[in-house]
């Protein structure tokens, strides 16, 4: 996905969202019918999701990292099963974090092969049947909540408190991936990401249905290399504004930006582009941890330098309510485990 317009994230009327509004009713209509299919395959492992209503950043990745150790404090041995996105292969295939790169199995995989077993898989039900295979009690699958290919014992949907559903339409007139009310219908828990009164749709919707709303934060971890530097910060996510928001809020000394497509491949040029303009300037590169893993595993010598001289702000999901968050998680696995 390329970079999210802005006029997504603007509320009310724009010459762009009424021009495309159409189109955006009709791949609503899609995307919302086949949400509500019955899924087609169960995996013999309990599957937890972790999803978004919207395309772009709203954690889910560390939010499945953070949930991943707390299910190791109880016991449970997750792993992880994702689609891999910005990478070319299609699996089923178990990434190996010295082995792949992201190019071949994407930026989100490799972050998350670090913290336990990772799948990834286009077809959905395949990368289940691999990750069982695996020393794995439960899945997290990150993302695929619109994907109803494999059935989902508990879905919890994050919702970014700054942003929430955006200008409230579908692609490509809004950044809603199918209209919210459907979606809804298949959640089973929100989580409230960060401040703002944006969610207030979401939470509205979720409390028609009764569902429990949790909160979490992204944290960052301090970095004592960033203090006193001047930084040229860049970024190939879904929202790197927040990046460089982040970053400022930190009190860390930002002076350039470059703003890269979401999952971006980075070309030569580029980085010679950013090596030349940061050493010009006197400025330190400074990037997040997805950027970085498609970096550190590009061959090059310009990848190599460019990946030994920047800086990475790391952040770290923290969950409030933890205790009720995995009251329900436990709650889940005994029914399935009940069920058979």
């Amino acid at each position: 996905m390329k970079t999210a317009p802005d006029f997504w994230w603007t509320p009310g009327f724009t010459i762009a969202g009424l021009l495309l509004r159409p189109v955006g009713w009709i791949y609503g209509l899609i995307a919302g019918r086949r949400m509500l299919k019955r899924p087609k395959t169960k995996s013999r492992l309990p599957v937890i999701c972790v999803g978004n209503f919207v395309v772009g950043g709203t954690g889910k990745t560390p939010f499945a990292i953070e949930l991943a150790h707390r299910l190791r404090e109880e016991g449970a041995r997750p792993g992880f099963l994702l689609r891999g996105y910005g990478g070319f292969a299609r699996g089923p295939l178990l990434v190996e974090a010295d082995t792949h790169n992201a190019d071949e199995v994407g930026d989100e995989a490799l972050l998350l092969s670090r913290h336990g077993p990772t799948v990834i898989a286009a077809d959905r039900p395949a990368g289940a049947r691999l990750a069982e295979q695996q020393e794995v009690d439960v899945i997290l699958m990150d993302d695929g909540f619109q994907n109803p290919a494999l059935a989902k014992d508990l879905s919890l949907v994050l919702v970014d408190c700054a942003t929430g559903f955006g200008n409230g339409r579908c692609l490509p007139a809004g950044p809603l991936r199918a209209p919210a009310v459907k979606q809804m219908l298949k959640a089973d828990c929100l989580i409230l990401v960060g401040e703002g009164d944006a969610a207030e749709p979401a939470v509205h919707l979720a409390g028609r249905k009764g569902l429990p709303i949790l909160h979490a934060h992204m944290k960052p971890q301090p970095n004592e290399d960033l203090v006193g530097r001047k930084l040229f910060a860049f970024a190939g996510i879904g929202r790197p504004q927040k990046f460089f928001a982040t970053l400022k809020a930190e009190g860390y000394e930002v002076r350039k930006t470059r703003i890269f497509p979401d999952h971006h491949a980075y070309t030569q040029a580029d980085i010679q582009a950013l090596l030349t303009e940061a050493e010009e300037a006197g400025l330190t590169l400074v990037t997040t941890s997805k950027d970085m893993a498609r970096l550190e595993t590009s061959s090059g010598e310009l990848f190599h330098w460019i990946a030994s001289s920047t800086e990475v702000l790391e952040v770290r999901m923290e969950i409030d309510n933890e205790d009720r968050l995995a009251g329900l998680i436990k709650e889940t696995l005994r029914r399935r485990k009940l069920s058979g």
